[in-house]
């Protein structure tokens, strides 16, 4: 009988997420692990730009009652949920186990890949301070981590030439991935406009995590987060920051989840036959 020969490396087939759309925006249902994956595929395959959305039960409802803020986030190649109700109603949507990436977790996973891997990182967004006790925080947990730059812009209005400096600067210091955090929709908004002009694989909106990840706010804990409550945390710790987010946007995400699980209606009458994540392009795999 002829023997068949078994590579000891058998080649991995590139599985993308699945996509729901819940209030007719996407998010995946994808795991930290998973994230990393496709992100190193797309630092090897760095000739195209792609930006990640991290999306939370604000940037639905933003996107469920803006057109011009879903269109922003219907361009985002990735769309992690970074709410455990976003990513419970996604999964429910594909009977699916639920996943949630929060940005903070995603942010210092990538930080330890990228501390092996010799990756490098630009965060843009909050104070100085943050910005320096992130760092610090960083290269204390990840020794060999490379921070390719870190620059707080102002708060208001950057004129043309402000603008063209900073995305200079950016594309000089040559990361791998560009960590974005100016606060929803700001973050979003900023990435559509600048994609193309940004010569980096990868850009992440990634909010609040910043702050999280630097110490210069708690995060919940992990069984309060778990439980779906780390609204009612955010609110207790920063309530005049957060008032909006928990009392306003909470209740309408609720309500309208409620009826699109139910049945009771449908925000997205095409969506479900978009079903499996397109990334965007048709070279990821």
């Amino acid at each position: 009988m002829a023997s068949v020969l078994i590579s000891p490396n058998p080649i991995k087939v590139f599985e993308p997420p699945a996509c729901a759309r819940v209030l007719g925006v996407p998010v995946h249902n994808v795991s930290v692990q998973e994230v990393l994956a496709i992100m190193e595929r797309w630092i090897e395959q760095r000739e195209t730009r792609r930006w990640i959305a991290v999306t939370s039960s604000h940037g639905l409802v933003e996107g469920f009652k803006r057109p011009d803020f879903k269109a922003i986030l219907e361009s985002a190649d990735l769309s992690i949920p970074d709410g455990m109700w976003t990513a419970r109603v996604a999964a429910q949507k594909l009977a699916a186990v639920p996943k949630r990436v929060r940005g903070a977790d995603l942010l210092t996973a990538f930080c330890g890949l990228a501390n092996r891997q010799g990756y490098s990182n630009y965060f843009y967004g909050d104070t100085d301070e943050v910005l320096a006790a992130l760092s610090g925080k960083l290269k204390s947990s990840f020794p060999s981590l490379e921070i390719a730059g870190a620059f707080s812009p102002p708060f208001r209005t950057l004129s043309a030439r402000e603008d063209e400096e900073i995305v200079s600067a950016i594309n000089r210091a040559k990361p791998d991935v560009l960590w974005v955090g100016l606060g929803l929709p700001k973050q979003e908004r900023w990435i559509y406009e600048h994609l193309e002009r940004l010569e980096v694989p990868i850009v992440v909106a990634v909010g609040a995590a910043f702050k999280f990840v630097s110490g210069k706010v708690k995060p919940a804990p992990r069984k309060v987060s778990e439980l779906g409550l780390e609204w009612l945390w955010r609110l207790l710790s920063e309530p005049k920051k957060c008032w909006r987010r928990a009392l306003v946007y909470g209740p309408q995400f609720a309500l309208h989840s409620y009826l699109e699980l139910k049945g009771l209606r449908n925000y997205d009458p095409a969506g479900e036959e978009r079903n499996l994540i397109k990334l965007g392009r048709s070279d990821v795999v």
